[in-house]
């Protein structure tokens, strides 16, 4: 069963190949098994699951999607009630959520089955899933290697084929990233497009939930469940939900394609310029032209995102202070012991130094200079996209500088922020982004991010899709997912 995308899976539902129980059992049987050399859990909700297996197979008089009704996924660190919502971190660890996040509501609304939390870096800090007080995660494809950050725990379920799809977070490209490391598809969404309602907030004006599974139409199905207006979420757009999986099939000819030379320059590795470059000649050959384009403040993309991120989690944050709820110290002597104690030994050492550096850039005589400039600074980002996007359909590169590296290679945070190198613009400009499997190098896989305009989630699913009807690197296994066949 584990081999089937989740449209496949739906497929076999509908037809009684397998019941939802059975099917909601495989997949337990597969965490139990694999999942101790992987760690891409938190918590397992496997009681949970079977009821809601249950249910899902009684008959009901509501409309759902049918090829998420019945199947299985997991999630990272949306509020769900009665269950563990930790954000990878010790300062929520044990910490039930008292309500429902929206994306939850609707998949639950839709029939999908939650099997559990999925491994994070804490508080989605992070590139490489190594920063979470549960331990890193490994890459199915390599277990020396890490599976990206910070839906990390996300990507490497979906690779090892522990659950058919997961819902991540995408916040400076922490759906992407991961998704390319892992070799699976992984879409981030307009900001707007999906509410952001019950999802624990790292950076309030970059976050965004979005699919990730092993195809395009899997994601397809999936967003046109998340996605729409939400009126508890004052930064949903209100804006009607199109057929995503309609247009797939769309032909490509005549589509334009832009390659941003600087995401070709310095610090591409070889092999994935190689690989990304083979991609889209398979664009060439179906139809598409290309031409060289310019985003001309990328290199001014991590120097901004690094000052807006850290000053916005830094307020997002300060509500974890070991009064209302969070991690407590024991025998304060004082408010402010309590207070500077359960935030020590709460908090990461990552998280610790972006709430510093956000505190920093957003204190008086440095507001101006810092976080005003930034946001100017994000201003022209978004327009070099919206220029872009006046003389072509859709942008390609590169999703990751690298494939994925060994876990301990990346000794300190510099090096680490540049893997996000291609990824975090598209979050300072609020576009949405797919990463697609594109190829190998030295043995781990290579993503191929597409760009669209705002809300062009559609256009995008069609040529990631298209592109997956004439390749096979989306089906590719890596060998430890056949060990528990």
């Amino acid at each position: 069963m584990y081999e089937k995308t989740l449209t496949q899976l739906a497929a076999a539902l509908k037809s009684g190949e397998f019941s939802s129980r059975e099917l909601t059992a495989h997949y337990l049987q597969r965490i139990e098994q694999a999942d101790g050399k992987l760690n891409s859990f938190i918590s397992v909700t496997a009681e949970q699951a079977l009821k809601q297996a249950e249910v899902a197979e009684r008959p009901s008089g509501r409309q759902r999607r049918a090829a998420v009704r019945h199947s299985p996924s997991a999630q990272r660190y949306f509020l769900h009630p009665g269950r563990e919502t930790s954000c990878g971190s010790k300062m929520l660890d044990n910490f039930i959520a008292p309500y429902n996040a929206t994306v939850v509501e609707k998949l639950n609304a839709a029939g999908t089955i939650s099997l559990g939390k999925t491994n994070m870096d804490e508080f989605a800090m992070g590139s490489s899933n190594e920063n979470s007080y549960y331990g890193p995660v490994k890459n199915p494809w390599d277990l020396t290697a890490v599976p990206g950050g910070s839906s990390g725990g996300s990507a490497a379920a979906v690779a090892a084929g522990l659950v058919p799809a997961a819902m991540g977070t995408d916040t400076g490209g922490s759906i992407r990233q991961p998704a390319a490391f892992c070799g699976i598809t992984g879409l981030k969404p307009t900001y707007g497009r999906v509410s952001r309602f019950g999802i624990i907030a790292y950076a309030s004006s970059l976050d965004q939930a979005g699919p990730m599974a092993r195809s395009a139409e899997d994601c397809a199905h999936l967003l046109g469940v998340i996605a729409g207006h939400d009126g508890r979420d004052s930064t949903s757009v209100a804006r009607g939900v199109p057929d995503y999986v309609e247009g797939l099939n769309a032909p490509l000819s005549g589509l334009k394609i832009g390659l941003p030379k600087e995401y070709f320059g310095d610090g591409l590795d070889p092999d994935v310029e190689k690989a990304v470059r083979e991609a889209v000649k398979v664009y060439e050959s179906l139809g598409a032209t290309v031409r060289e384009v310019s985003l001309p403040h990328t290199h001014y993309a991590i120097p901004a995102y690094y000052v807006i991120a850290p000053a916005e989690a830094s307020s997002n944050l300060s509500r974890y202070d070991g009064v209302r709820f969070g991690h407590r110290c024991d025998n304060p002597s004082d408010l402010i012991d309590l207070y500077t104690r359960s935030r020590a030994e709460g908090f990461g050492e990552e998280v610790k130094r972006r709430i510093l550096i956000g505190t920093h850039t957003l204190s008086e005589g440095f507001f101006d200079a810092y976080y005003t400039k930034a946001q100017q600074v994000r201003r022209l980002i978004r327009q070099d996209f919206l220029d872009a996007f006046e003389d072509v359909d859709v942008l390609m590169g590169p999703a990751s500088p690298t494939p994925a590296f060994d876990l301990g290679a990346k000794k300190d945070p510099v090096s680490m922020y540049l893997q996000d190198i291609y990824t975090i613009a598209v979050n300072l400009a609020g576009i949405p982004g797919i990463s697609v499997p594109a190829g190998l190098a030295g043995g781990r896989p290579v993503g191929l991010q597409i760009l669209g305009t705002h809300f062009a989630e559609a256009q995008l699913l069609n040529v990631a899709h298209q592109f997956q009807q004439a390749t096979d690197w989306h089906l590719q296994r890596p060998a430890f997912a056949e060990e528990y066949a």
